[in-house]
């Protein structure tokens, strides 16, 4: 038997539900009500699996299904999104489990799209890194960087340096530094920016 220790209001119809097996979910009153729950309440281990895979794993599908209809996302940004809206660890995992079935969820896919459409706009590093935070996982992102990633790096830069309108000759080391420091932050090699500003130089004069 599973004992309900906490039994809260959190507005709008809802109520927190903690169990003494440390598994903390939010509620509808109605669904409380239908599964019988209130302050100290004890349920059958059945009665438990089925309120968190049948009624709250339901509403986590159709949470999941909903975020993915407004914009592709990976598996860590929808895990993120569920737990923040009250979702238990349990109903997280049938939610994800069910959208990978269906090949909903891809971070494979999503990795690809991600670089096919930023590549002109991103270094091959600031993809790596925006990516690694949106939760992919590192192998993930190589496989979809030799599969998608062909921007030419040095063009790149050359339009980096034409926007900021960079001029070599009368740039003295301050001027030198802010900008190499510029193109670094955007995740260039070292040697491709020094490359491309000697070149730049050439070019220029």
């Amino acid at each position: 038997m599973i004992q309900v220790t906490e039994y809260e209001p959190l507005g709008k119809g809802k109520l927190r539900v903690r169990f003494d097996n440390g598994t903390e979910l939010s509620l509808y009153r109605g669904e409380a009500g239908r599964m019988k729950l209130g302050q100290q309440v004890w349920i059958s281990e059945e009665a438990y699996q089925t309120l968190i895979h049948e009624v709250v794993g339901k509403r986590a599908k159709k949470r999941i299904m909903h975020l993915l209809e407004q914009m592709d996302r990976t598996e860590y940004q929808l895990r993120d999104k569920l737990a923040q809206g009250g979702y238990p660890a349990e109903c997280i995992d049938d939610a994800v489990a069910y959208v990978k079935e269906y090949h909903y969820l891809d971070d494979f896919r999503y990795a690809c799209n991600y670089i096919r459409y930023g590549q002109e706009k991103q270094s091959r590093r600031q993809l790596t890194c925006k990516l690694a935070q949106k939760g992919v996982d590192r192998d993930v992102i190589e496989r979809a960087l030799d599969k998608e990633y062909a921007a030419d790096e040095s063009a790149q830069i050359r339009k980096l340096l034409e926007k900021k309108h960079y001029i070599p000759e009368p740039a003295d080391s301050r001027q030198f530094q802010r900008t190499y420091q510029y193109l670094m932050r955007r995740g260039f090699k070292s040697s491709d920016i020094l490359r491309e500003m000697k070149n730049f130089v050439t070019v220029s004069d």
